[in-house]
């Protein structure tokens, strides 16, 4: 049998003091689901890859971004097309720990063969 994802990256949400984390912190949890989103027009990093989390009601909450650091080939492929193509979730929580280091994520690529 396949494997239905493959690992490409973990990393901490870079910015977590800067969004709406707070907003919603009773909701997040070790695998929930986030969105990623291009957002080409981000005049501190060319390559920013939003982290987005969507309410039960459809309300999108910006949570931060991928580390500039870990972002540039991911960037890449949204450019292209491709950026459906990846999945992101929480895989670990730390709340007693620097802001920076509260949220761990886990980015995989879905094999969409074998979906």
């Amino acid at each position: 049998m396949e494997k239905r994802k493959l690992f490409y990256l973990e990393c901490n949400l870079a910015g977590r003091k800067y969004h709406e984390v707070n907003d919603v912190w009773q909701e997040l949890f070790i695998g929930i689901k986030l969105q990623l989103e291009r957002e080409r027009d981000n005049k501190y990093d060319p390559d920013a890859i939003k982290v987005v989390y969507y309410d039960i009601d459809g309300v999108d909450y910006l949570l931060g971004y991928i580390p500039t650091e870990c972002n540039g080939d991911l960037a890449k492929f949204f450019d292209m097309g491709w950026g459906d193509i990846f999945e992101c979730s929480i895989s670990k929580i730390t709340p007693d720990t620097h802001y920076e280091n509260q949220i761990r994520l886990t980015i995989t690529i879905l094999n969409k063969h074998n979906q």
